[in-house]
């Protein structure tokens, strides 16, 4: 597997063993908390936050946690007003990044995400100067261990899916947006152990990184950002070999 799709793999298999569980909750909080405010408390009935909640079941959060996130976001409880920000720009090798964040403190975030571009030779853009290259869709992914390719795709298209990608070990099955939860459920109610879904930016097309200098800067860049508190996901468009994804993605 090459490229981003691979890079996100990776770390969402070091988040799922990570020490730093406190901070993996944290972010997960904050995205209940902003789904339900923006589209109400009851998951049945909004499809943002019956992902949110999925995706803090399989982290195994408590259930009082996550209880208590969704009536912040209704104002049953008081919390922090968290503000939905973007930034979008380009990494080593003109590689296009959007990096999304939930935040109670803008000019703290944009400073942290500023230095992480500038730090790795990267630049900030303008609103929109990047946004156009991804598409915003469903991305499931789980191990292809025990599966025939051609029997998954099938069970995964007939479940909702609208493309499966099978590259080294893995299925990333893509979707509609809104409709990640109700494919991750068909799958798991067909017996497949779903590693990771969540709504996510997909890059249309890729860059080829080829320089080692750009695979270290980008590869660092890209740690810094996902690694900030305020960020929840970081996209970007990149492909690169798995000699220098291996040589570089661990630092």
């Amino acid at each position: 597997m090459s490229g981003h799709s691979k890079w996100h793999s990776i770390k969402h298999k070091k988040a799922a063993v990570d020490a730093k569980r406190g901070a993996l909750f944290s972010r997960l909080i904050r995205e209940l908390t902003v789904a339900a405010r923006d589209g109400g408390g009851d998951p049945n009935f909004n499809p943002r936050l019956r992902t949110a909640v999925a995706a803090c079941k399989a982290a195994n959060m408590p259930a009082k946690n996550i209880d208590n996130a969704i009536k912040k976001g209704t104002g049953e409880i008081e919390g922090a007003n968290y503000e939905e920000i973007t930034y979008e720009g380009y990494g080593p090798g003109g590689v296009a990044v959007l990096v999304m964040t939930l935040t109670d403190n803008r000019n703290r975030t944009s400073s942290e995400v500023r230095h992480a571009f500038s730090k790795n030779n990267g630049n900030l853009g303008e609103p929109g100067s990047v946004m156009w290259m991804f598409d915003k869709r469903g991305r499931i992914l789980l191990s292809d261990e025990g599966k025939d390719e051609d029997e998954f795709m099938m069970e995964a298209l007939e479940a909702g899916a609208e493309d499966v990608v099978h590259e080294e070990g893995e299925f990333a099955v893509y979707t509609d947006y809104t409709k990640v939860h109700e494919v991750r459920e068909a799958l798991e109610a067909a017996g497949c152990d779903i590693e990771s879904a969540e709504a996510a930016m997909i890059p249309k097309n890729t860059v080829k990184v080829t320089e080692e200098k750009d695979a270290k800067s980008l590869l660092k860049m890209l740690s810094m950002l996902e690694e900030l508190d305020d960020a929840q996901s970081v996209a970007a468009n990149f492909e690169m070999d798995d000699e220098l994804m291996e040589m570089y993605g661990g630092e």
